[in-house]
């Protein structure tokens, strides 16, 4: 019985990993853009086993997990998770940043400032900065000078790392609770210290967060219908809530009950052109939308009226989305 659990599991595991993936190639080239992915196996792997971990699984077997012996498991982990010359750095991000800050540097010199790494942790890294866009070199030997890419720089200059966009998601990261302290933030949004400061000023100033001492506090969290900025907050908004809501379910184990207060439901309807149903089906989102924007409102004037104590502070998050296909390879109607 042990045995078909863990092999349904697998194929759950397996089957959310491929539509995972479906999302993020979505993304990497939403809008035209080819946004660098070379770093985002490496990141799962952190991601993931941290999360293992945290489920209190010894790290033995967590290696075993992967396949690895314990050795290999946490030589991966140290390099992947803190440069060893770099405090708080991951090898990558410590080099990049290196290299930023002063303009350029030979493999002599990464080599010499980062010699508490393996030299072939820092060629991993080099060869994955440089794939992946952030780096330029026309050489591969140690006599190599590494610098900021011409593409780069263009888009660093054109974007300053869309600010707007990274508070956006640093919002809805401290209403889900995702990230309650700077340090969190810069860890979960994969960006600077120093970014992240220069969002937050920005939220507290607009009233979108709160600080209460060293935690980080936000009561809502809205993107209008319509709005252009923001959509990546949404985004990851709508994608955290679902993938948040399945875990607790998961966790509490199968099956279900008419009283459940956590859980989910997936209908499909089949219609065409002038069936009877037609319209009541496609005007699902916006009638939904509707009454809940109507109870969202009630709850907000209560609350504001009469606040909640974080300690008695109970959060129900309720998700719904709509997709239309009409049978056309390759179609999706919003």
């Amino acid at each position: 019985m042990r045995y078909k659990a863990a092999v349904d599991s697998k194929l759950l595991i397996d089957a959310i990993v491929r539509q995972t993936t479906v999302l993020i190639a979505a993304l990497s080239t939403a809008s035209g853009i080819r946004a660098p992915l070379a770093h985002v196996a490496d990141q799962v792997f952190l991601d993931l086993a941290k999360a293992i971990e945290s489920h209190g699984i010894g790290r033995k077997v967590v290696a075993d997990m992967f396949g690895l012996a314990l050795r290999t498991y946490q030589q991966k982990v140290q390099r992947l998770a803190e440069s060893a010359s770099v405090r708080n750095r991951s090898l990558w991000e410590a080099v990049f940043e290196h290299v930023v800050e002063h303009g350029s540097a030979t493999r002599r010199e990464l080599e010499a400032r980062f010699g508490e790494d393996s030299p072939e942790d820092l060629g991993a890294v080099l060869h994955d900065l440089v794939t992946s866009g952030l780096l330029a070199s026309s050489r591969r030997d140690r006599d190599a000078i590494y610098q900021v890419s011409a593409e780069h720089a263009v888009r660093h200059g054109a974007q300053a790392r869309d600010l707007d966009a990274l508070a956006a998601v640093a919002w809805v990261a401290i209403y889900r609770r995702l990230g309650t302290t700077p340090e969190e933030l810069a860890e979960l949004l994969a960006c600077t210290r120093d970014d992240i400061e220069r969002v937050l000023e920005q939220l507290v100033a607009d009233g979108r967060v709160r600080r209460d001492g060293a935690e980080l506090h936000a009561d809502v969290f809205v993107v209008r219908v319509g709005e252009k900025r923001g959509w990546e907050a949404a985004v990851f908004d709508h994608f955290s809530a679902v993938a948040a809501a399945i875990a607790a379910k998961v966790q509490r184990g199968p099956g279900s009950r008419a009283d459940d207060r956590t859980g989910g439901a997936t209908l499909s309807f089949d219609v065409y052109a002038g069936h009877p149903h037609e319209a009541e089906v496609y005007g699902l989102l916006a009638r939904v939308r509707a009454d809940l924007n109507e109870l969202w409102t009630r709850v907000s004037t209560q609350n504001r009226n009469h606040p909640i104590a974080e300690a008695d502070k109970v959060k129900v998050t309720f998700y719904f989305g709509q997709r239309v296909e009409d049978g056309t390879e390759g179609s999706d109607h919003g």
